[in-house]
């Protein structure tokens, strides 16, 4: 008879890289880039380091996987819905801003600013890909919004470089505030009434 119940490393292979990812992002988010161990990585997924390496040869491909795999493809899929949209400007701010801060924000991808922000000096090789596979890419779907609201009359001229930058920065504060205990701490139940506030004031200083 074959045994019902299989231990954790008899899973199925293809399964294997998303529990290493899903346990790295975890560990990355609650430790750190410096202090979180493939050791631990592995054993939090249920496989043997060896295992592991079969997939990531390194603790920063490990990272470099876990942005691909999980924030690159918000991006992409927020860029389609910008490229696709037909209503009014106001309308897609406030979807973009409302679907990135339900797919991140409220995730555990909203420790990865904080952790890119303490620990970039010392890992400028992994800043660099975080700044142009999240940053830039994602700074410019505000770039899109404010373009596309001035061509067509809905928005005030604005200049795109620095203003980009000053309306997505409360909302990185705002995934800061969730993983920062003692310092600059918020009620996390708060956090949407935040990013509703936020967007009125944003909208405000925008319309015509």
């Amino acid at each position: 008879m074959s045994c019902p119940f299989k231990p954790k490393w008899e899973r199925r292979k293809d399964a294997r890289p998303q529990e290493l990812l899903a346990a790295a992002l975890d560990l990355f988010v609650e430790r750190g880039f410096a202090a979180t161990r493939l050791d631990d990585v592995a054993r939090t997924a249920g496989v043997s380091k060896g295992t592991l390496y079969l997939y990531f040869s390194s603790k920063e491909e490990l990272f470099k996987a876990v942005v691909r795999e999980s924030i690159v493809p918000l991006i992409g899929a927020a860029e389609d819905t910008i490229g696709q949209f037909n209503g009014g400007s106001d309308e897609l701010f406030r979807l973009i801003t409302h679907t990135w801060w339900d797919n991140v924000g409220k995730t555990k991808l909203s420790g990865l600013p904080k952790l890119m922000m303490a620990e970039a000096g010392n890992f400028p090789e992994l800043a660099r890909f975080y700044q142009e596979e999240v940053v830039d890419r994602g700074q410019n779907l505000m770039t899109i919004v404010l373009r596309r609201g001035m061509e067509r009359g809905e928005f005030r001229q604005v200049d795109l470089e620095i203003d980009t930058r000053i309306l997505t920065a409360p909302v990185i504060m705002m995934m800061m505030w969730k993983h920062s205990q003692g310092v600059c701490e918020i009620d996390p139940d708060k956090l949407d009434t935040y990013l509703e506030h936020y967007i009125e004031i944003a909208l405000h200083s925008l319309r015509i």
